[in-house]
């Protein structure tokens, strides 16, 4: 399951994204905001989606988008269990996903557009930890 969340920065790519789920048939809930509200905070969403992370860090995903990503990256990061990428490239999702196992993905709307948005998204959903012995070793000092 995809787990998707975002403040008002990140309000207008999240519901692409979510059309572009949709369209990929790809199962997924949004977490809100469920509107523009300029003055809402960015950790509400975050924590929202890290809580649904956290009952699975394995299976379930997440997607956080705010202006930058740098503060919905920050938020998830704190918690055990999260491993977080803000990917502005879908070279660095797939590496991250390869290397370092993440299971949330943020993003900044206000340096990603739509499309490449859609390019850093699928290129993160469809790549795999690649399970060396190497990343899982350095996995297992950070989530201890």
């Amino acid at each position: 399951m995809i787990y998707i969340g975002a403040d008002h920065r990140g309000y207008d790519l999240k519901e692409k994204i979510k059309l572009y789920l949709k369209d990929q048939g790809i199962e997924h809930e949004d977490l809100g905001n469920f509107k523009y509200e300029e003055e809402d905070d960015f950790p509400d969403f975050a924590n929202l989606v890290v809580e649904k992370i956290i009952e699975d860090p394995e299976r379930n995903r997440g997607i956080l988008i705010c202006g930058t990503g740098v503060g919905m990256d920050m938020a998830a990061n704190r918690n055990k269990n999260i491993r977080s990428v803000l990917a502005a490239t879908p070279e660095i999702a797939i590496a991250s996903r390869k290397a370092d196992n993440t299971n949330i993905l943020s993003l900044g709307a206000d340096f990603v557009g739509e499309k490449k948005a859609e390019e850093i998204v699928k290129a993160w959903l469809g790549a795999q930890f690649s399970r060396e012995e190497r990343h899982q070793r350095r996995l297992d000092k950070i989530d201890t």
